[in-house]
């Protein structure tokens, strides 16, 4: 059976950014699976900001949440395992969410990234 998680995280997501407020997710950075900004981690847990200004090309499929930010200036792709996201929330009103039970994580490497594909250019003559 597929978990629920997956698609209560994009309907969050959805809900808080359709009420103008700015979603951030609670993760559990122990994972070995889990790609972020070591750096940002405390006591094991990353909070990320999952608002359109903050990131690009956010993906959430029923396996990972991905997208691009910037950290220090530096643009990074981050990979999270959905069973590694522990809440779903809005920064303005942390009742506003949801938390999510802690789940086993599978033992799966993060997607290789993928670039986006761009059509080849195409030259027309204007008379």
């Amino acid at each position: 059976m597929i978990p629920m998680r997956p698609y209560l995280l994009r309907a969050i997501h959805e809900w808080l950014l359709d009420n103008n407020f700015t979603p951030f997710v609670l993760v559990n950075a122990q994972d070995e699976n889990v790609v972020v900004p070591r750096e940002y981690v405390k006591d094991g847990q990353i909070t990320l900001n999952l608002s359109p200004s903050a990131i690009k090309t956010l993906h959430i499929d029923n396996e990972w949440l991905s997208f691009h930010a910037r950290f220090s200036g530096k643009s990074q792709e981050i990979f999270v395992p959905i069973p590694a996201v522990l809440a779903i929330f809005a920064k303005e009103d942390a009742q506003r969410g949801m938390l999510f039970p802690l789940e086993e994580i599978p033992e799966s490497p993060p997607p290789e990234p993928t670039p986006p594909v761009r059509p080849k250019p195409v030259l027309r003559v204007v008379k």
